[in-house]
């Protein structure tokens, strides 16, 4: 092997290696500045925190509703009298505009049980977002549940939507029932 040829072996070998060597750490940067691109899109702790609120349902006094906000939305919790549950369950959802049952608009307890006193909606209007008067405001509408002033939107005791603009139910936001008095609502 002549001289000539080991140099030239050894500069071909030094420059693969700060080829390779280049390579990597272009990759490694591309890598951490496409992740703290991706970093940013997800919700901030404070957001995040805020997305998800446990209620006390015992507090809701009987034929009434509590009105609570997560994430700047609203939301409504009513505790139903069984006249108003027997009048969710009599209706025939053929001639509703968005035919729902009341039983799909529950969700179960961990038992697989379902609390038909308790109703857990949105409260934004799916005509144009206003948020519906209800029980504590002393006007349900002509079928007992909620009214939205804005456009005349009723609502009926399941939150379905009976008369007016709306296209459709208000709706059930992700709950889940984490003991017998208190759900976990969240966005």
């Amino acid at each position: 092997m002549t001289t000539e040829t080991h140099a030239e072996t050894v500069d071909d070998d030094r420059r693969n290696f700060i080829h390779i060597a280049t390579g990597s750490v272009a990759l490694g940067g591309a890598a951490m500045f496409a992740w703290t691109l991706v970093d940013q899109w997800n919700p901030a702790a404070d957001t995040r925190a805020a997305s998800a609120l446990d209620v006390d349902v015992s507090k809701v006094p009987l034929g009434g509703e509590i009105r609570i906000l997560i994430g700047g939305k609203p939301f409504f919790v009513r505790h139903r009298t069984p006249a108003e549950i027997s009048a969710a369950e009599s209706v025939n959802i053929s001639i509703l505009p968005d035919p729902e049952t009341d039983e799909a608009r529950l969700r179960p307890k961990a038992d697989g049980t379902l609390n038909k006193a308790i109703l857990v909606t949105s409260g934004s209007c799916t005509h144009l977002g206003c948020v519906p008067v209800g029980p504590a405001q002393g006007n349900t509408g002509d079928y007992g549940g909620w009214y939205c002033p804005c456009h005349g939107s009723h609502y009926d005791t399941s939150g379905r939507i009976r008369k007016g603009p709306a296209p459709s139910n208000l709706p059930v936001p992700n709950y889940r029932w984490v003991s017998d008095s208190v759900v976990n609502i969240s966005l």
